[in-house]
């Protein structure tokens, strides 16, 4: 039989990480392709601790169901959390939680714009949330990244130019797929230009708390004084990615909407997952947790840019992240990126992923590729840095 799919996923195709982790289950592959937290990071003991209190205690709350808000306890904990950092405004937002950071800004998008409605955003950035706008048939525009954020001058042009822009989406903090920042001037033009075109800001930020290095930069939401950013955040990195737990807070009137159609959606978040952040947050000195994470993070990171130094070919250009879980590396203009990362995990069994997968059309020319040092074992970062680094020199030159 053949299947006539309906307009909105018609065109949607299998995400081009997805498929190169297929080849992590080869036979001596080293995937520097996934972006998953390190496994070291998970709180194991404490969290089976909470499990079984939690059983213990009360488990007609963590089996029985519950409302689309969210648990009331998290979630007066996480607006707590998020005032005192000054992203969270009592008197104007409201917070439901969400199965993950990726449905908040998929229900953003399906509350605020219409088919054919223009949504901006970096480019590259994060292809779960671009397939996620895909899926409603907005106008997608990428904006040009440069080392500290968005391009101003090609975002104030998208806005003047493009037909209906209502939206853009930013992931300010150590972005995916680049690890870069945005600088605080960029994040204050960003938000005045939106004033301006009277447009909404989705900022999401899923790294923000796994910064290591450097001084950390205000959130767009703390400059928030007409009520226009939408902000996103997650356990995914900070927790456990398996509990699929995240939140998103911003005016009260497109929570209110959000929180409709997640009842169609879902009904609500997996309430077990939820139950344990509450308790983990309450019982927990996330600072010393916090801490911990950076700690784990930072020696890897130093372990995959100390061998990027000194064995990486010198036409290979790369960032030094202060925080998250990736390295943006840049091969010559002349280099066929994709031929490169296809050679790279086919001969010498080193997973990547091409950069044009984080554009909006993967078509696009690019020669970048992203790298994580998060996954990988420490000795597994040395080899497989090596092995590239010989490579690139096999394949560039020194």
């Amino acid at each position: 039989m053949q299947f006539q799919f309906s307009d909105n996923v018609a065109a949607l195709q299998p995400s081009a990480i997805r498929e190169i982790l297929k080849f992590t289950g080869m036979p001596g592959v080293i995937s520097f392709a996934a972006g998953n937290p390190a496994p070291e990071a998970f709180p194991t003991e404490t969290v089976a601790q909470i499990s079984a209190d939690l059983l213990r205690e009360n488990p007609v709350l963590a089996m029985q169901y519950s409302i689309t808000e969210g648990y009331p306890a998290l979630r007066t904990l996480l607006k707590e959390r998020l005032a005192s950092e000054k992203a969270f405004y009592e008197d104007k937002d409201e917070l439901i939680i969400t199965s993950g950071a990726q449905q908040a800004n998929e229900l953003t998008c399906k509350v605020l714009l219409n088919r054919g409605d223009t949504l901006l955003c970096e480019a590259p950035s994060f292809i779960g949330s671009i397939n996620a706008f895909k899926s409603y048939g907005v106008n997608l525009v990428g904006i040009p990244l440069e080392n500290d954020g968005m391009n101003i001058n090609a975002l104030e042009e998208a806005l003047r130019t493009q037909p209906n822009c209502k939206l853009i989406y930013v992931i300010p903090n150590f972005q995916n797929p680049t690890g870069g920042v945005m600088s605080l001037e960029k994040r204050q033009k960003l938000y005045a230009l939106a004033c301006q075109y009277n447009v909404i800001i989705l900022e999401d930020n899923p790294y923000g708390d796994l910064r290591y290095d450097g001084q950390a930069v205000p959130s767009i939401k703390s400059m928030d004084t007409e009520n226009r950013v939408v902000y996103t955040g997650t356990f995914s990195k900070i927790l456990a990615p398996g509990f699929r737990t995240g939140y998103v807070s911003g005016p009260k009137d497109i929570i209110s909407k959000i929180t409709v159609c997640k009842q169609v959606s879902d009904v609500h978040s997996n309430i077990w997952a939820q139950a344990i952040c509450e308790r983990f947050m309450r019982i927990t000195d996330l600072d010393k947790h916090f801490d911990g994470l950076r700690c784990i993070y930072r020696r890897k990171r130093d372990i995959m840019l100390s061998e990027m130094d000194k064995t990486f070919s010198k036409k290979v250009v790369y960032n030094k992240p202060e925080g998250g879980l990736f390295i943006w590396c840049t091969l010559p203009e002349d280099c066929d990126m994709n031929a490169f990362c296809k050679k790279a995990v086919e001969e010498y069994k080193i997973a990547l992923v091409p950069g044009n997968a984080f554009l909006i059309n993967e078509s696009d020319k690019t020669t970048s590729f992203r790298m994580n040092f998060s996954t990988p074992t420490d000795e597994q970062l040395t080899e497989g840095t090596r092995i590239l680094g010989a490579m690139t020199k096999e394949v560039l030159g020194e």
